[in-house]
């Protein structure tokens, strides 16, 4: 048996859910997906949110959204991360942009 349960970690993940309000997850296979995808970030080098000492990337995943050190996000909060991040992205490459033409415009001078 797994621990914590399946059961259990979509009662974490929807324990802000109002009553009335659709819940964030509703089936087993969105904590599937959701560890799953974390698991591959900390494969990748990603830095683990909590510690434990399972060595395992899939055990930390499930721990940290048992903990709470990992949301999983609705539709329309995924939405808003996505457009911020898009934001950064375009703000970054933009003052690259404008580093470069001013190390350009230095050249020119000199």
């Amino acid at each position: 048996m797994l621990h914590p349960s399946y059961t259990d970690l979509m009662d974490v993940v929807n324990a802000g859910v109002e009553e009335g309000e659709e819940p964030i997850v509703s089936s087993r296979y969105s904590i599937v997906l959701a560890t799953a995808k974390r698991a591959r970030q900390i494969i990748d080098g990603s830095e683990p949110l909590v510690y434990i000492n399972d060595k395992k990337p899939l055990s930390t995943a499930v721990e940290e959204l048992n903990s709470g050190a990992m949301r999983i996000l609705n539709h329309e909060e995924a939405l808003e991360a996505e457009a911020a991040e898009a934001e950064l992205i375009a703000a970054a490459e933009a003052a690259a942009e404008n580093a470069d033409k001013a190390a350009d415009q230095s050249e020119e001078a000199e």
